[in-house]
């Protein structure tokens, strides 16, 4: 027996609260491109205007301290404002390290790392735009300076040779990588994460500085290398093959140390 009053179908009403879509691929490679952008821009920027600004008055420790905060700031910043879209690598050795941790797929990791190069040339291309119409000679010289490239020997703001370089590179992009699969671990993180990566970032520049200028980032070291010279792009090799070899290590690492199963 039929229902003599059947009711209309209701479309369902979509609530305030209602989770939104999923960013889509592009929006995701434009907050990776982004947030290098800012990164680099604020980093690299901090170190190529503050040390041709102040270097010759005997404060180099204070550019030390300035552009290691300025690298924390900015990925502080970039985490919260793009982090969110995109996941916030910013970092292509962050980015295969997280592959290797089994937090982010092996297929999307080529797009993330081409946006995240993109974002940080177009960077150092604007501060290069800048220094055009800068004091007489300000370009030039930031760029014989190396445009806050990273290197060895003579490059080295402290004179440490290649090994030193490997060693540190290495080294702290793992410990960075560990900080990073800790406090975004899906069960284990933290709210604070972001202020969290970015306080790891300015320590390791801190650290590293003095040895060969900090990368822990080849999308960084790539961008000021570019204009920073014929020696810089001699030496980039080592800046973009060891810091991903420290990511990568300690994705393996996190992965069977750490997230194993009874």
């Amino acid at each position: 027996m039929s229902d003599p009053n059947p009711e209309t179908p209701v479309e369902p009403t979509e609530l305030a609260h209602t989770p939104p879509p999923a960013p889509t691929t592009t929006a995701k490679l434009v907050a990776e491109g982004f947030g290098t952008l800012l990164l680099v821009l604020g980093g690299v920027g901090t170190a190529v205007f503050a040390s041709n600004l102040f270097v010759d008055g005997g404060s180099t420790g204070t550019v030390y301290a300035a552009v290691a905060l300025a690298f924390g700031l900015t990925v502080v910043v970039g985490a919260y404002a793009f982090g969110p879209i995109s996941g916030g690598h910013f970092n292509p050795a962050v980015t295969l390290g997280l592959a290797a941790a089994g937090r982010f797929p092996w297929r999307d990791a080529l797009g993330y790392i081409v946006a995240q190069v993109v974002g940080g040339i177009v960077a150092t291309t604007l501060l290069v735009l800048v220094g055009l119409f800068g004091p007489e000679g300000w370009l030039t010289t930031a760029q014989e300076g190396g445009f806050a490239s990273n290197g060895w020997g003579e490059l080295s703001p402290g004179g440490f040779g290649i090994m030193a370089a490997i060693i540190i590179e290495v080294v702290l992009t793992g410990i960075f990588l560990l900080v990073i699969l800790g406090v975004t671990h899906p069960t284990r993180g933290t709210p604070l994460a972001g202020l969290a990566i970015g306080l790891t970032l300015a320590l390791i520049h801190y650290i590293s500085i003095p040895v060969d200028n900090t990368s822990v980032n080849p999308a960084r070291s790539i961008a000021a290398a570019i204009y920073g010279g014929g020696d810089a792009l001699a030496q980039l090799w080592v800046f973009i093959v060891f810091p991903i070899v420290g990511g990568m290590l300690a994705g393996f690492a996190y992965k069977a140390l750490f997230d194993g199963a009874k």
